[in-house]
């Protein structure tokens, strides 16, 4: 019988296995774990969401205007592609691919986390290509809340950026083999990036949701506006126990709030929150956006399926889903009725399934939901 392990021994072991991976090797094996685990046939939350259907709708598909407005500025799309990757050569190749087709359609697009080209700057090239490749679209630049201020407004120079994203992701380092382990003091870092930077700081999550007590804690600190990124797609904990030999954590698999309870706790419960609200999280379809913006988010943002189809059948390819994506979502919003994102929040819906069980246990009017129009 073999005796056991000491846990200093196994400690050092897994400092010893964690320092042979960079940051740069773990952002490759991140997406190339994110497109194994990506099932497109799997049900999302999003399916707990569906509309009443009213059958002499009275609009025009061309008379709807998907326009949406957010931090003060007209976005032609009411979606974007959200925060992926960077820092290595086959990133960077991805980031320029997805800003192109983002530049091209007229859709906003996020940086992943660049805290790699903050540590290393031979690496900033391969987030610079997105500003690069979309030189008049709407780019955020993203960061935790663990670099410095200085670090912060770096980033957002880096990119050119019109707005940051501060991700905060406890979930993910949890089960990281070489993750963070000490989470205070979050709150004082997210407030001293806000004051730094000069353009709007959005607040989001990594695929897990936002509570509306984190969301109530965000206003305080001065937040210009939330990602809820619900849980239900890509899960950074499901891709974190892939890359441990002990598999641990893996009963975590799941963890979270999904996109649509999130907007349900934050808009529809006891009073709105006071900020303006971006949804991600299990967007697949152009069906999924008008479910999202019919529960009140200025826009909603897709990440995986963008770079499951970038990856898989190419750059036209993902340009021409994206313009089939703008063209979907006006028919759908005439198939409801109406001819404006704000006019969405007309429509009349149904919530079941898990979300509604836990909607319901939230306090969430779902009654209320299903007859708005009248």
């Amino acid at each position: 019988m073999k005796p056991a392990r000491s846990c200093e021994s196994s400690e050092a072991a897994q400092s010893q296995s964690a320092s042979l991976v960079s940051h740069g090797d773990r952002k490759d094996q991140h997406v190339s774990l994110a497109m194994s685990l990506h099932d497109p046939s799997r049900l999302t939350p999003w399916a707990d969401v569906s509309f009443v259907h009213h059958g002499l709708p009275d609009t025009r598909v061309d008379d709807v205007d998907i326009e949406t407005e957010f931090l003060g500025t007209a976005w032609p799309c009411p979606f974007y592609i959200n925060a992926m990757t960077g820092g290595t050569e086959a990133t960077g190749r991805l980031n320029a691919a997805l800003a192109r087709a983002a530049g091209s359609a007229g859709v906003a697009i996020a940086s992943g986390s660049q805290h790699v080209a903050l540590r290393d700057p031979s690496r900033e090239h391969t987030f610079r290509v997105i500003r690069q490749a979309s030189p008049s679209g709407f780019v955020m630049a993203n960061v935790g809340p663990t670099v410095s201020p200085r670090d912060a407004v770096r980033a957002v120079d880096m990119l050119e950026a019109n707005a940051l994203q501060i991700h905060i992701n406890v979930a993910q380092e949890i089960p990281m083999p070489e993750g963070d382990r000490d989470f205070t003091g979050w709150e004082n870092s997210i407030e001293a990036i806000i004051e730094a930077v000069d353009v709007p700081v959005i607040v989001k999550e990594v695929g897990f949701g936002l509570s509306r007590r984190t969301i109530e804690c965000l206003v305080d600190l001065g937040a210009s506006a939330i990602d809820v990124a619900g849980n239900g797609g890509t899960d950074f904990i499901a891709i974190e126990t892939s890359r441990r030999p002990d598999g641990a954590f893996r009963d975590l698999i799941g963890w979270g709030q999904s996109a649509p309870l999130c907007l349900l706790e934050s808009l529809h419960g006891r009073s709105p929150v006071s900020l303006p609200v971006l949804a991600s999280g299990a967007v697949r379809t152009p069906l999924d956006v008008v479910r999202g913006l019919a529960l009140g988010a200025c826009a909603v943002g897709a990440s995986a399926h963008f770079l499951h189809t970038l990856t898989e059948l190419g750059d036209e390819a993902l340009y021409e889903e994206i313009v089939s994506w703008r063209e979907q979502i006006r028919s759908v919003m005439a198939l409801l009725g109406v001819q404006n994102i704000a006019s969405l929040s007309t429509t009349d819906l149904f919530i079941t399934g898990t979300t509604g069980e836990r909607a319901r246990l939230l306090g969430i009017d779902l009654e209320r939901l299903a007859s708005r129009f009248s």
